[in-house]
């Protein structure tokens, strides 16, 4: 495999250690100061419509920060301002961090990408699939059938398992057994034991390895990664990533230090309360499965620490996560071919790689960025980027569900608004 050909500073980053540092006035990295200045003043007009309470956000290149900022308001009522340390949420951003540690664990030899996951959940070794059958009249009706193949450990990495979420379920039937079975845990505290348990009875949307599907996949394969490790996946992935990489604030449950900086959604957002509740992050994580697709809280500095260290080929500060031979497989499209793609989070023009958006074209997506990109957001609010051919990370955070979609975007032409060589 050819390995990615990053910028030259990144290749001298790739043997001396990084030391993460903020750019000076007269190094920006290629970036404009003038046009970075523009993020403040859009922010800021954004808050006072009504879009978010506050926003951080935070954009480096060849591994200097050179824009760092907070924006209005960390709760609610916007009675106290925005700090560059406030906590978010991060949904689906705890995706990237299960994937990396599922990895990991793939580089040790403990378990490959083409092994069943009934290796180690022999409740899913027979599972069924939903099909379309019409009978003579021209009645068409679903019904389940065997599956053709077992679900893999990449099927879990990729959303190829057959796996969706209720509120996105593309069968009425389907959503009805994922809500009648709390396969989501929204509303009561479901065991990992439990969760595999009750999933395994349910069919598949769609035969495994043949459509990407957003869901649970990262749920089970974060119960995945806890039989395999045999640790617990907040306390293997606090082992593992967040300590080495001195993600100090990331975690699967909000510290009553960090309480007072958890940044929170406006009241008048109609996505808030149901979502806040389903990731609970001020309760105690091992009561329930550790929620491996959207359980985390963490920091703008922190997710960039992280993020870094993917751009660097698997390497911060002399620590080395995963190797740049796993880092660029993780990170190359793995749904050529297949149906579906991720779309309604990365936008058009992406496809997926394990645990990212990928990017595969200059053109198509709604905005700038480089082929090879690759990216992911949470639905409370964040989001990140990561530009290998142009040496940039950016991370988005803020509590807005509803204008999610938005918010990510606009973030992104403002980063590459700014650069000008």
């Amino acid at each position: 495999m050819k390995r990615r050909i990053l910028l030259s500073m990144a290749a001298v980053l790739a043997i001396v250690p990084l030391q993460l540092s903020f750019a000076t006035d007269n190094g920006l990295q290629g970036f404009s100061q003038e046009r970075l200045d523009r993020t403040a003043p859009v922010m800021r007009a954004e808050i006072e419509k009504g879009t978010m309470p506050g926003a951080v956000t935070l954009i480096a290149r060849n591994g200097e920060i050179v824009h760092f900022e907070a924006h209005g308001f960390i709760d609610a009522a916007k009675a106290k301002p925005m700090t560059k340390d406030a906590v978010f949420r991060a949904f689906s951003m705890t995706k990237p961090f299960v994937s990396a540690a599922a990895m990991k664990l793939v580089e040790e030899g403990k378990m490959s990408l083409r092994d069943p996951i009934s290796n180690w959940m022999p409740e899913f070794k027979q599972m069924t699939v939903y099909t379309e059958q019409t009978d003579d009249r021209g009645r068409t009706t679903r019904v389940a059938v065997p599956a053709k193949r077992q679900i893999t450990v990449q099927d879990l990495l990729r959303h190829t398992s057959g796996f969706t979420y209720a509120g996105s379920a593309p069968f009425p039937e389907l959503k009805e057994a994922y809500d009648k079975a709390e396969i989501e845990s929204r509303n009561s505290d479901l065991s990992p034991e439990e969760l595999i348990k009750r999933l395994s009875t349910i069919p598949l949307a769609y035969e495994p390895g043949t459509r990407w599907e957003y869901g649970v996949s990262t749920d089970v394969l974060g119960v995945l990664v806890e039989r395999v490790s045999g640790k617990r996946l907040d306390h293997y992935l606090d082992e593992i990533l967040f300590k080495p990489l001195n993600m100090k604030d990331t975690r699967f449950q909000a510290t009553p230090e960090q309480l007072p900086k958890l940044a929170d959604a406006l009241g008048s957002d109609p996505q808030k309360a149901d979502a806040w509740k389903w990731v609970r992050v001020e309760e105690d994580p091992g009561k329930r499965y550790r929620l491996g697709g959207a359980g985390t809280v963490t920091t703008a500095e922190d997710y960039f620490r992280f993020a870094q260290m993917m751009l660097n080929g698997g390497e911060l500060d002399g620590v080395r996560i995963l190797s740049p031979e796993t880092v660029e497989f993780m990170t190359s499209d793995h749904i050529a071919g297949l149906q579906g793609a991720p779309t309604p989070t990365t936008g058009p023009g992406y496809g997926f790689g394990l645990g990212f958006g990928v990017r595969l074209q200059e053109g198509l997506s709604w905005v700038p960025g480089s082929t090879g990109d690759y990216m992911w957001a949470g639905a409370g609010g964040t989001s990140f980027t990561i530009d290998p051919k142009e040496n940039i990370v950016g991370v988005f955070m803020a509590a807005a569900p509803s204008p999610r979609l938005h918010t990510r975007f606009l973030f992104k032409n403002l980063l590459y608004g700014a650069l000008v060589d």
